[in-house]
């Protein structure tokens, strides 16, 4: 069977078997009801409108029309419409997704039908552990990430002029990216206002085509945009029905298919375009289509993906930046050797990263700069490597609370193995992402000598408690071996090798027995509860921290314990709270000798 968690053996979400419930209600006659996305308000993350009229209704498809078909045909941009949700964000992103079928058919599985063997269930699939949300105010490049498993990064529009910027975006579109734009707005009170040109502020815009045309003399470089709701269309030059297509020859617009409906999709030209929107999302596939550089090659490349999760646990592997030099090599460090070089000297040129931004340096006057010219003389061949960051479950409700977070790369000497305060006040890393950000992940491809490295991931401060991917791009066969060291507190490792208390035991199996679900196991609300009411007051733990416990073991996608490892992890607190009491209790004592 294929690895868990891949394309072919997907993780099951809230240990929901789609075939097995398929059947189930297949046999009984009975239309499916989802136990875990409920048809009630608290699923769509909104308030209920006090407007009576505007009152949701859930119905199932041919309760909205008789001759409700799933998919039929081929998918297309136009194909998708918003309705009252505020989820254009969401929308722009399946819009850009029809323009690729390979991808489309990932994301929703073929053979679904509202027909054939219809039981009110249906099946979708989104990239690591990772699920698109209902609720409003999203990411337009997150919710293309979460379907592609691809890598998301903003582009200002202002950061370059309008023609290089179209060739941007036709070399990204060329290279299979998803693509999208918006308007900034200025106030919440703006978003949802219509400008005088028929554009949006704070909407998300699919961008599914560029074309040139040529008017006279002049040639005209054009985007296509399609506004998810599916109405209110642009009417500036260039528009469905502006004069500007009077003096182009009918071969030229028969070639872009030029439609005078009102169906949310319009051309506008890249000078309007970049004085009217503000930012582009994108979302690579691979790591070639980043480069946002006009390209014959668009074939697609044979790279490497090392994909690796992590924790940053207060105590003991959240150790802040290296401004805080004393508990920065408790951070999460990940070893990677390269071997084979792809990249000639005159193949590469300064390391690409996402957009700087405001955030937090952990450098002092000094920054990690690129190699000049001089140094790159030297060298003949390098690896191309990207790495991503990118942390987790920081969205919930309606409330946004991200880390501020970087990675570091630093050149290994000696044999792979956990390093020490040591190590890391003797050197400097070779690479970094940039500035500690507040933002959902942060990336930087780069060109290193082959050899052994370690990456380290942190948040800005120490202690502060996260989830977080690690991935990691190669090209394909450079890559010779990955090793990662979670945590390296000595006092966590003592704690987690002492033997399960009788007293422990007795109160796991008495707890399964009143709480345990019909696989015998406890999810991290339940475990929450058997925890604190073993520890102390003092030392209650947080519902994320027992999610984070859950996460470190091996419970076959489930994210639920069996008796056993509830066992152990309680046994494990039970002693790392004893632990703690002692130190607590000798820094006091040492307080009160002092002179």
């Amino acid at each position: 069977m294929s690895e868990l968690g891949s394309f072919d053996n997907p993780v099951k979400f809230k240990d929901q078997d789609y075939d097995v419930l398929l059947q189930k209600c297949l046999k009984s006659a009975v239309l499916f009801s989802d136990a875990v996305f409920a048809a009630n308000q608290s699923s769509l993350g909104i308030p209920v409108d006090p407007d009576p009229k505007k009152a949701v209704k859930w119905l199932r498809p041919k309760e909205i029309t008789s001759n409700a078909v799933f998919v039929e045909g081929t998918m297309g941009t136009t194909d998708i419409c918003q309705g009252q949700l505020g989820n254009c964000w969401l929308l722009a992103a399946l819009s850009c997704l029809t323009m690729h079928p390979t991808l489309f058919v990932k994301v929703v599985p073929s053979g679904q039908s509202l027909s054939e063997s219809y039981a009110g269930i249906f099946r979708f699939r989104v990239r690591g552990n990772r699920k698109p949300r209902l609720k409003t105010g999203g990411i337009i490049s997150e919710g293309m990430e979460d379907f592609t498993g691809g890598i998301a990064y903003s582009l200002h529009v202002s950061s370059r002029p309008p023609r290089m910027l179209w060739r941007a975006i036709t070399a990204s579109l060329a290279r299979s990216s998803l693509l999208s734009c918006f308007i900034q707005a200025a106030s919440v009170k703006e978003i949802g206002t219509v400008t005088s040109e028929g554009l949006i502020k704070g909407h998300a815009y699919a961008i599914t085509d560029t074309d040139k045309v040529q008017k006279a003399s002049e040639e005209v470089l054009l985007l296509r945009l399609r506004n998810p709701w599916g109405f209110v269309e642009y009417c500036g030059p260039w528009s469905d029905k502006c004069q500007d297509w009077d003096f182009i020859d009918n071969a030229q617009k028969a070639r872009l298919e030029l439609a005078k409906v009102e169906d949310g999709e319009f051309w506008i030209g890249i000078e309007d375009f970049s004085r009217l929107f503000n930012t582009v999302e994108m979302c690579s596939v691979n790591p070639d289509s980043m480069s946002g550089e006009a390209s014959d090659d668009t074939a697609t490349p044979s790279w490497t993906l090392s994909s690796h999760q992590g924790t940053w646990v207060p105590m003991c592997s959240a150790g802040g930046s290296r401004r805080y030099p004393r508990s920065f090599w408790k951070n999460p460090q990940f070893q990677v050797i390269l071997s084979e070089k792809d990249v000639d000297d005159y193949d590469y040129g300064e390391d690409e990263e996402g957009e700087e931004g405001d955030g937090e340096d952990d450098e002092e006057g000094v920054v990690v700069a690129p190699m000049s010219k001089t140094e790159k003389q030297g060298e003949k061949k390098k690896c191309t490597v990207l790495v991503e960051l990118l942390q987790k479950y920081r969205r919930q409700k309606d409330k946004v609370h991200f880390l501020y977070i970087a990675f570091h790369i630093y050149k290994l000497q000696d044999k792979p193995g956990s390093l020490d305060q040591q190590f890391f006040s003797n050197n400097r890393p070779v690479a970094r992402s940039g500035k500690y950000r507040s933002i959902r992940s942060v990336w930087r491809k780069v060109h290193l000598e082959p050899g052994s490295y370690v990456i380290v991931a942190s948040t800005y401060r120490p202690n502060q408690q996260g989830e977080f991917f690690l991935r990691v791009y190669t090209k394909t066969g450079n890559i010779q071996g990955f090793q990662d060291f979670p945590c390296i507190n000595n006092y966590s490792v003592m704690v987690m090798s002492k033997p399960v208390l009788p007293e422990d035991l007795f109160r796991v199996q008495k707890w399964f027995d009143e709480k345990a679900g019909s696989d015998d196991r406890v999810n991290a609300v339940q475990f929450m509860d058997l925890v604190n009411s073993v520890l102390e007051k003092d030392y209650e733990l947080p519902l994320e921290t027992c999610r984070q416990l859950i996460f470190g073991e091996d419970t076959g996608g489930r994210g639920r314990l069996n008796r056993a490892q509830a066992e152990k992890l309680l046994t494990s607190l039970r002693n790392l709270q004893s632990l703690s009491c002692v130190r607590l209790h000798g820094a006091r004592l040492a307080q009160t000798k002092r002179p």
